[in-house]
């Protein structure tokens, strides 16, 4: 077995494009670490519906440039497979480690299969590349990129020609074409050159087409305090801004260029606790009417407002929250057409989107579900993703949402009012729909499938004194969903949904209580009760579950 090993991390070695990952691997090899070496030959990173993600380093399970140009060569494949020889694949990139060298090498594998390839011009927000896929008229898109997670990660994000990410069967095509191309890719033709690096021709068009989701004429006065969070936000938000005619937002210059070490943060996702402090300072030092914060490759948007009763005087709010706004306020300017919101977000935008007489789904978790609803006006997901222009970019997309969140803001400031004032009115209108979230990261991946069995084998009856009305084990599918690994509880005035996350080592539980409001006088009153049950709903869930 030992013997084995040493000699598959060898073979890697002798043709590993890559001479950082050759000299890691040579290092493993001769310390002999056969615990690192068993883990990193354990198997191959696997192709799903959300492309690869993981850690960076050398051999199959981890993210390096032989295991991307083994995806770019399945990828090239399928799309052969499917006709679209000559169609043309656009690749975009963030500033994480090594995103430059998986988008070159993309774009050298399409060139060598015989499609064509177009690089962004720099490393872009990913909602640019999904703009870019339609505006192109491409077959593929690429974005290479690892979105919030921790700094030695990197991803490979792939969408097809409708400007939506992979969902079934495609995802499964391209993981056995993958497959088929071998164990690694070390023999893939990899031409030197061929391929185009484009120009600002297309990111130009895409900041124009920023417009179409402002109203003509309407107050475009807020003044913003904005972090990029390390990432490439921050260039593309100053520029949409300014074209609308905003105030330049004030940046937290700390974290304004992007780093992929991302020193300021923990984890660089705005709703990780401390993330933000930086905007927070910030802001008191600046007092501008709202925080603004896009994730690193800015397709998320968090939004923070004054709040004298929070530590700090400033509150983030859920992204609940910004979704039930954002749709108070298209419903205000007349939007029609479909609301759409992930199962885990808040049942608040059925409640908005029905009183406006508008359309309303449901769909799985992910904007691969949400962008494929026909008729789609406008679509959220609780994870600060909004999707404000599905027209432009069938995907979620931070720079389009801060502009929606800073138009609204505009307007309640000329009638002397706050983003919370809009909250509360929402809530006496609609209910007050309280949410929060249950998470837990883990080493081991075990925890989460035995959080998960012990959940089926012993389902609760009751949580924080509230009756479950119904379960759904949602990995059997449902009349409006396709099977996904997932629970579903109902109680009397609260659901509660369990599911590993997709793209983390994290068990997630999204908790939702509804308590009835008569006036703006019971607010206090049902934000308590409601932040009790949900307290509750926390505490025995956690029990049940064994976490």
């Amino acid at each position: 077995m030992q013997q084995d090993l040493i000699a598959q991390a060898r073979t890697w070695l002798a043709e590993d494009p890559d001479p950082e990952t050759r000299d890691e691997l040579a290092k493993l090899i001769d310390a002999e670490d056969l615990d690192e070496l068993a883990a990193r030959f354990a198997g191959t990173l696997q192709f799903g519906t959300a492309g690869l993600r993981g850690e960076l380093g050398a051999g199959p399970m981890r993210m390096n440039r032989s295991v991307v140009i083994r995806a770019a060569a399945g990828l090239a494949a399928y799309l052969k497979a499917q006709g679209q020889t000559g169609g043309l694949v656009v690749i975009g990139y963030d500033a994480r480690y090594k995103s430059a060298d998986f988008a070159g090498d993309t774009a050298a594998v399409m060139t060598g299969a015989g499609l064509r390839a177009a690089v962004l011009p720099r490393p872009l927000p990913t909602p640019v590349l999904a703009y870019a896929i339609r505006h192109l008229g491409a077959v593929a898109g690429v974005e290479v990129t690892a979105s919030h997670n921790p700094p030695r990660d990197n991803g490979y994000k792939v969408y097809l020609g409708d400007g939506s990410q992979i969902v079934p069967p495609a995802d499964g095509e391209i993981a056995d074409a993958i497959a088929a191309v071998g164990p690694h890719g070390f023999y893939v033709d990899r031409p030197e050159s061929g391929w185009e690096i484009l120009g600002d021709e297309v990111l130009d068009a895409y900041l124009a087409r920023t417009d179409v989701v402002l109203a003509a004429g309407s107050p475009r006065t807020a003044q913003a305090v904005y972090t990029a969070m390390h990432g490439v936000g921050t260039s593309v938000l100053t520029a949409a801004f300014a074209r609308a005619g905003f105030p330049a937002p004030v940046l937290v210059t700390e974290q304004a260029e992007p780093d992929p070490a991302f020193p300021t943060v923990a984890f660089p996702n705005p709703e990780e606790p401390g993330a933000m402090d930086l905007a927070f300072a910030t802001a008191r030092r600046a007092n501008p009417d709202l925080v603004i914060a896009n994730d690193p490759d800015a397709d998320r948007c968090a939004v923070a407002v004054p709040d004298t009763t929070a530590d700090g005087r400033w509150r983030m709010l859920r992204g609940d929250e910004v979704g039930a706004l954002l749709a108070a306020h298209l419903v205000a300017r007349g939007a029609t057409g479909v609301f759409a919101e992930s199962i885990v977000s808040s049942s608040l935008l059925g409640r908005i989107a029905e009183k406006a007489g508008n359309g309303y789904e449901e769909t799985l978790t992910g904007f691969k579900w949400i962008a494929r609803v026909d008729g789609l006006r406008y679509g959220y997901e609780e994870a600060l993703g909004y999707c404000v222009d599905p027209d432009g970019v069938r995907d979620k997309d931070g720079i389009t949402a801060a502009l929606l969140v800073a138009e609204l803001a505009s307007v309640l400031k000329e009638q002397g009012r706050t983003l919370l004032d809009l909250l509360d009115d929402i809530a006496v209108e609609h209910g007050l729909h309280a949410t929060d979230q249950l998470s837990v990261r883990v080493e081991d991946l075990s925890v989460i499938a035995d959080a998960m069995r012990r959940l089926r084998d012993t389902p609760p009856t009751a949580l924080a004194g509230l009756s479950v009305t119904s379960a759904e084990d949602l990995s059997e599918g449902t009349a409006q969903l396709p099977p996904t690994d997932g629970l579903r509880y109902h109680l009397d005035g609260a659901r509660v949904i369990v599911r590993p996350s997709g793209t983390e080592p994290k068990l997630k539980c999204y908790l939702e209580v509804v308590v009835p409001v008569g006036s703006a006088g019971e607010l206090p009153a049902a934000r308590a009760k409601g932040a009790e049950l949900l307290a509750g709903i926390k505490r025995d869930l956690s029990a049940a579950a064994g976490i």
